[in-house]
Formats: C-alpha cells, structure tokens, sequence
C-alpha cells in the first residue's frame, strides 16, 4: 500500500517538457533515456519521465567551476 502513496505523489513530465527544463533538444532526452541515464516509464508510443529525477540529474551532472 505505501507503493500506491508514494506513486501518487510522482509528477511526471514529458520529453518535451525535460527538453525546456534541461534546454537540451527532445533527441538529447531521447539519448538518456535510452542509455539508462535518466530514468522513464513508456505510455503508449511516449515516454513520461518522474519530474523528481531530472532535477536528480542535473543535481548530480552540475559541475562547479571554480
């Protein structure tokens, strides 16, 4: 039952959406999601990407320069 919860509260965004956020093109997208690096659930023909693990990513890619 907390799976059920915890899915709820899940935003998922679309590969368009990850596009703007990250200000990378829709195939860049396409490229982690199919190498494994961002992770994303298929709907359809589509894929809907958790909100929570682009900001992961980016959180985890950014390099400070110093």
């Amino acid at each position: 039952m907390a799976k059920q919860e915890q899915l709820g509260e899940v935003r998922f965004v679309t590969v368009a959406e990850v596009a703007a956020i990250m200000r990378v093109s829709k195939m860049t997208v396409y490229r982690l999601v199919h190498a494994g690096d961002l992770p994303a659930v298929r709907v359809g023909r589509s894929f809907r990407v958790p909100e929570q693990a682009v900001h992961d990513y980016l959180q985890t890619s950014f390099v400070e320069t110093a």
